[in-house]
């Protein structure tokens, strides 16, 4: 995968649960999990939002390109 989502590290410098986050933002366990674990393969700008006025921080520090080995 060449996205990954950071979002376990910005939880962790934060000090802040899933179950939180998860209401804080108002996303629901499952799909916050599924970003959380690098499962997604979307995430829509509002959701990207939420988490970063949330967690006070970037996209970038959220996101992360890893190019393919293979290109």
């Amino acid at each position: 995968m060449a996205i990954l989502v950071n979002l376990d590290v910005m939880m962790a410098k934060r000090k802040i649960s899933l179950n939180e986050l998860s209401s804080i933002v108002d996303i629901s366990l499952a799909n916050l999990s599924i970003l959380k674990n690098n499962k997604c393969r979307a995430v829509r700008f509002s959701t990207l939002n939420a988490l970063c006025r949330a967690l006070d921080c970037q996209p970038s520090d959220l996101l992360e390109y890893i190019p393919d080995e293979d290109a």
